[in-house]
């Protein structure tokens, strides 16, 4: 079946979204099929920047359909926002051509407020959270007293709905957390309209894409945040509330398993995270400000949807194989190598010390706390001078750079078949 899944394999940030308008030039769907806006793809065409938190960044390709699959939780306020600035850059958003899914679940106001009172109430143990409701909204699925989009059909039921969600959430808000009330008309009316507005561009996404792959019509499935972040294989409780995994896009786009034509696995050539949890290979000296930049330019390593600065360090391999085997990864797209350029030499995690004993494999049974326990250990090769952002041809980077590559494949299993060296749409080098 024609379906390409795209898919990050650290802590979310990897650049997927230009990955992803790269990809689109060749497919008819692009679909998301986890997370919410708690996630953000910046992409640059020319001198405009796009920065998409929910619809996937293959919709600004003017022949595709964008999809928002079963598996996401929506803020309607963030989605019409996004919509009328794709709208004002001159996409084209209309029914035809951009699809919600009937079973997705809505994130409310009051969503947002119970996500921020329960990270402030862990105190030191605090998780990281984009205070975007994420989380709880997920847990209202999960309890089977979420509000879907597919409830917009009903206007009568979905008032009510409503209504008794916003009330149930201030005895959760006033009593356990203490915090003020909320104004439950007032906010249950203006969420209604806001909500409202999607009605048009209600799918069943399920069937839609089902009758798609049967005349083999090309889709690219899109993955929010990164493996190292899925609620189950990643570093658990430091996680996300959904699946992140290539394995996600079955349930998260109600399609049956499969055979897929690839997985191509988004990473940069260095890691970040954004957040709290484990980072064995995060540095705090002055590589560290150089890996991360000044926030002067899209480019640097500062959050699309928080602002925060990320986290940085060498490129962790154990984590890196440890997601393709997870993915069923077929190939590699490194992110940002240019960023590399400058520096005399480019470390590598190897393997670990946990505990002392050198472990080379990863398992996450004990997450967070099992990769707290990891100290790196690193190797090394000759770093560059050579700036990369004028380069387009693979036979044209300097042989560092090749060298690096070679490590990053042997160590993993699969080739890496596109390197990026810059923002720009074009700064994508394939290989021959």
């Amino acid at each position: 079946m024609p379906i390409i899944i795209a898919v990050g394999m650290q802590w979310g940030d990897e650049g997927k979204g230009r990955a992803v308008d790269l990809l689109s030039e060749d497919v008819e769907i692009v679909a998301r099929y986890n997370g919410g806006d708690n996630a953000g793809h910046t992409v640059t065409v020319g001198d405009k920047i796009f920065k998409l938190h929910l619809i996937p960044s293959g919709i600004i390709h003017g022949h595709t359909i964008g999809v928002l699959g079963n598996g996401l939780v929506l803020n309607p306020a963030t989605l019409l926002e996004e919509m009328e600035m794709l709208r004002q850059a001159g996409i084209i958003i209309t029914p035809e051509r951009f699809w919600i899914s009937d079973a997705a679940h809505f994130i409310t106001p009051a969503h947002r407020l119970i996500d921020r009172a329960q990270e402030s109430a862990r105190g030191k143990s605090q998780i990281g959270t984009t205070g975007r409701g994420i989380g709880p909204s997920y847990v209202d699925k999960c309890a089977r007293r979420g509000i879907r989009v597919g409830n917009l059909l009903q206007p009568e039921a979905f008032r009510e709905k409503v209504k008794q969600h916003f009330e149930d959430a201030n005895k959760l808000l006033t009593i356990l957390y203490r915090q003020p009330a909320i104004e439950v008309t007032s906010m249950a009316e203006e969420f209604i309209g806001q909500a409202s507005q999607l009605i048009p561009y209600i799918k069943c996404v399920g069937m839609q894409i089902r009758h798609a792959l049967k005349y083999h019509k090309i889709i690219l499935a899109e993955a929010a945040q990164g493996t190292l972040l899925d609620l189950d294989q990643g570093s658990y409780p430091f996680v996300t509330s959904s699946c992140t995994t290539a394995a996600g896009i079955f349930s998260g786009l109600g399609i049956g398993i499969q055979p897929v034509d690839r997985v191509i696995g988004i990473t940069k050539a260095f890691q970040t995270r954004v957040g709290a949890g484990p980072f064995p290979t995060e540095l705090f000296d002055k590589t560290a400000a150089f890996l991360r930049g000044t926030g002067s330019n899209p480019w640097d390593e500062y959050g699309t949807t928080t602002g925060r600065p990320r986290r940085v360090g060498w490129l962790d391999l154990v984590l890196l194989k440890y997601a393709v085997e997870i993915n069923g990864a077929t190939e590699l797209f490194l992110t940002k190598m240019d960023v590399l350029s400058g520096l005399d030499e480019i470390k590598f995690c190897t393997e670990y010390l946990m505990d002392g004993i050198p472990v080379s494999e990863l398992n996450f049974s004990g997450g967070a706390a099992e990769l707290e326990r990891c100290q790196p250990v690193y190797r090394s090769t000759p770093g560059w001078q050579a700036d990369l952002r004028p380069i387009r041809k693979w036979k044209d980077l300097p042989p560092q750079v090749t060298k690096y590559i070679q490590i990053i494949e042997a160590f993993c299993g699969i080739p890496v078949t596109q390197v990026s060296v810059g923002p720009e749409r074009s700064a994508v080098i394939t290989r021959e």
